[in-house]
């Protein structure tokens, strides 16, 4: 009790615990640490949180599981503290995006329990803002026109929040200012902005420092140079000497071919008067097609054109002078058809299982045929490659059908590939193929076949019910539901051997099996007729069984009798050797070896004196009988069967030998020796312990008989009180139909009456007792038959369907 006292607090609490726990799970608990703290930094005490001890942490085995696949954080199981394992970088893991998260699972086990918990990176700053070029050069003319803006590159800065840019300075200098500016994703660039008008005559290069600044605590910063160039004003503009010019290519054309070559002149000299050419950024798809020679104005190819995809291009070419200043013209470029793209085969509806028994010209699939080249080169044809039953309609312009031109069978064909070719008349002509799997479904139009007329099988006899005898098979061409063979027994006809009684066929699988224990001496052999069926036309076969035969019978005694005493033979003392005693005759109703009988002498008063034939039983003189043999000799002849095991029985034989016949009376009645008395003695106190056993048997019948009687009188005198039987219960009618067997001769069915004879004579006594056999499922009139069958002694009375035993004394 003390024991149960102390356990009770402790699940409680171990129970608060889960709910507890199971309770965070639900919420996910957040810390915060800053980025790159050292190995073994103090994060969070997670045992806190849990409310658990070092030691219900240790004893759970929690530990930490990452999300991804590198193990940052680390538990103390001990302790219950979350450090720092390894080093993190904010800008690392989460680049840009605020707030950088790092997320884990504390798992805990036994019982199984886990919490969801993420901790924040901090940003610090350790990154200074960068710009992209330490220098920055920019070219403006000297006419550039005060307040002009120019946009700087701007310096990137990795760290997020304040220790992000925050704002610009540049150096002093008389002609420009910069201003900070915000985008939208709150990112800030530099604006350089010209505060007064530049003059290349007074100094022909500005050159100036800009600082880009965070707010960190310390900040940093990154500076670049900026070197302004003043260019001498330019007054003429390159002039091209067409402002359109149209080209056609060929779609097949290889990269690097030549499209056009565009030219422009300017008026002006030295550097003002170089032109540079260049393709102006209005369209990307204009860039990653075409390519321009910067000095020469040549235009190539990049990749190959396709006329299914764009059949014109529109290019603006740009000319500018060593000035700054520049110009336009445009470029119109023609794609000419080559025959590259061959037929496609579109299928629009596809019947992918047909049946059997469809009809010719049913349709199986519609379908189009495309081509995507023009002209001749579009125009295409179809049709159907190999010997098939099927056949191409033409329904509209490059609209087709499939459908079936003949007959079907399933059995001989069950799936086919239909190729369906399609070309067009292009030069060279191209031609594309679609193959479409057609599949046959199955009708029910073959019956099943058997694959052998006759089964013959074998079966022991006394072998038990529902031994497995063997297997039916039988095959049907036809597929699924259509192939399942269902097999059966065909009834005999009316007044036949009711054969189908002895096996049983499964109706799915076809294995045979017995129904009962069959009887070699009764049934050697039967045939019974088997039917398969799949639901149409059903397809028989003969079963034959052979009945193998055991050996269940032991050799039957002819001569002498076993049930009579032991036969007395007279041999003259002059026999000789050789001389025929007597012969024991046997039988066996069993049948081959187990009923080959083999005679053997088990015992004799002097076994040298006498022989018995292996085969023959005959008992023959082994040697010539002397005076000195005894007068009076027993034998005991043993009949073996060859069964396996062997069964066997004994014959018992006395041979009186007399100097003549005249004194037989009295060698065989009379021992002078006196041996007989002991067996008399033996036989008639045998005899008393029978008339005992029986006197016992008679009392204890005669107390149970009254009994019974004294048990019928008390229910009958209260059934007289009780209310008249209601109209459902049943008589002795019913219960006699059923097969229990209630009649008039007592309270017991004959299923359970015993039979118990003696008989007397020459000293000895027969038990005989009858084994109870339960009822059989046959009919009335098979049980008759085997009723009549059964062998009865005529000195008892004995129930039906019993069998018989003796004891012999």
């Amino acid at each position: 009790l003390l024991q149960i006292g102390r356990l009770v607090p402790l699940r409680a609490a171990a129970l608060i615990l889960v709910l507890c726990v199971s309770g965070m799970r639900a919420e996910t608990a957040r810390y915060s640490v800053p980025e790159e703290a050292e190995r073994g930094s103090f994060v969070a005490n997670i045992a806190k949180d849990l409310g658990l001890t070092g030691e219900e942490l240790l004893a759970r085995q929690a530990r930490v599981v990452p999300e991804g696949e590198k193990q940052y954080l680390q538990l103390n199981q001990h302790t219950g503290d979350l450090v720092v394992r390894e080093q993190m970088d904010r800008e690392e893991l989460c680049g840009q995006s605020e707030p950088c998260w790092v997320r884990f699972e504390v798992l805990l086990e036994s019982p199984l329990q886990s919490f969801r918990a993420e901790v924040r990176l901090t940003d610090i700053n350790d990154h200074a803002p960068v710009f992209p070029n330490k220098e920055i050069v920019l070219k403006m003319p000297e006419s550039t026109v005060p307040g002009s803006r120019f946009l700087l590159e701007s310096a990137q800065d990795p760290d997020v929040g304040n220790n992000s840019l925050q704002h610009y300075s540049i150096g002093s200098n008389e002609y420009f200012l910069v201003y900070t500016r915000r985008r939208s994703d709150g990112g800030r660039y530099a604006e350089l902005v010209l505060d007064r008008a530049l003059d290349r005559e007074q100094q022909a290069e500005i050159a100036f420092g800009i600082t880009a600044v965070d707010g960190g605590t310390p900040p940093r910063s990154g500076t670049a140079l900026i070197r302004i160039v003043v260019l001498d004003i330019n007054d003429n503009m390159p002039v091209f000497t067409q402002t359109l010019y149209k080209v056609s290519v060929k779609e097949n054309s290889s990269q690097d071919t030549i499209v056009v070559v565009v030219s422009a002149s300017d008026l002006d000299a030295g550097t003002n008067g170089e032109i540079v050419y260049s393709i102006a950024q209005n369209s990307e798809e204009n860039l990653q097609t075409f390519k321009i020679n910067p000095e020469t104005g040549q235009i190539r190819l990049k990749k190959p054109l396709d006329y299914e995809e764009k059949k014109t291009y529109e290019i603006d070419v740009q000319a500018t002078d060593g000035g700054g200043l520049s110009t336009h013209c445009k470029v119109e470029v023609q794609v000419k058809d080559v025959n590259d793209n061959a037929p496609e085969v579109i299928i629009t509806s596809l019947t992918s299982t047909l049946s059997e028994a469809a009809p010719p010209n049913t349709v199986v699939a519609l379908f189009n045929v495309r081509d995507r080249d023009s002209g001749d080169n579009g125009r295409t044809t179809c049709e159907l490659t190999g010997e098939q039953p099927f056949r191409i309609t033409l329904l509209a312009a490059d609209a087709y059908a499939l459908v079936t031109s003949e007959s079907l069978d399933r059995e001989q064909v069950e799936e086919y590939n239909v190729t369906v070719r399609a070309r067009d008349e292009g030069s060279p002509t191209l031609s594309t193929s679609k193959t479409l799997l057609v599949r046959l479904s199955d009708v029910n139009d073959n019956a099943p076949t058997f694959t052998q007329e006759v089964y013959t099988m074998v079966i022991n006899e006394n072998e038990p019910a529902g031994r497995i005898l063997g297997h039916l098979s039988a095959t049907d061409p036809d597929a699924g539901e259509n192939a399942r063979v269902r097999y059966s027994l065909v009834p005999p006809p009316t007044g036949a051997l009711g054969a189908a009684s002895f096996v049983s066929v499964d109706a799915e699988s076809g294995t045979v099996r017995s129904l009962r224990a069959l009887d070699y001496e009764k049934v050697r052999a039967f045939e019974v007729t088997v039917r398969a069926a799949d639901g149409g036309s059903p397809a028989q076969a003969v079963l034959r069984v052979l009945v193998r035969d055991e050996n269940d019978n032991a050799p039957v005694l002819l001569h002498p009798p076993p049930d009579s005493s032991a036969a007395g033979e007279l041999v003259p003392r002059w026999a000789p050797s050789g001389y025929l005693v007597a012969k024991v005759v046997a039988v066996d109703a069993d049948a081959g070896q187990n009923a080959w009988l083999s005679y053997e002498l088990a015992k004799a008063t002097e076994p040298a004196l006498f022989r018995v034939g292996l085969h023959s039983g005959e008992v023959r003189t082994a040697r010539a009988v002397t005076e000195r043999d005894a007068a009076r000799q027993k034998l005991i002849v043993l009949v073996r069967d060859r069964g396996q095991p062997p069964r066997s029985a004994t014959a018992t034989l006395a041979v009186a030998l007399v100097d003549d016949f005249s004194d037989a009376f009295h060698q065989l009645g009379h021992d002078p020796a006196g041996g007989q008395l002991p067996q008399v003695a033996e036989e008639e106190m045998l005899t008393t312990y029978l008339i005992a056993s029986l006197c016992c048997v008679s009392s204890l019948f005669v107390l149970s008989v009254l009994v019974l009687t004294a048990n019928t009188f008390c229910k009958t005198r209260v059934r007289a009180d009780l209310p008249p039987a209601s109209p459902s219960c049943y008589g002795d009618g019913d219960f006699a139909s059923s097969g229990m067997g209630v009649g008039s001769t007592g309270t017991l069915s004959p299923a359970y009456r015993y039979e118990m004879c003696l008989t007397s004579g020459s000293g000895r006594s027969e038990f005989q007792f009858l084994r109870p056999i339960l009822p059989s499922p046959h009919s009335n009139d098979e049980a008759g038959q085997e009723k009549d069958e059964e062998p009865f002694s005529s000195s008892c009375s004995a129930a039906p369907h019993y069998s018989r035993r003796t004891l012999h004394g």
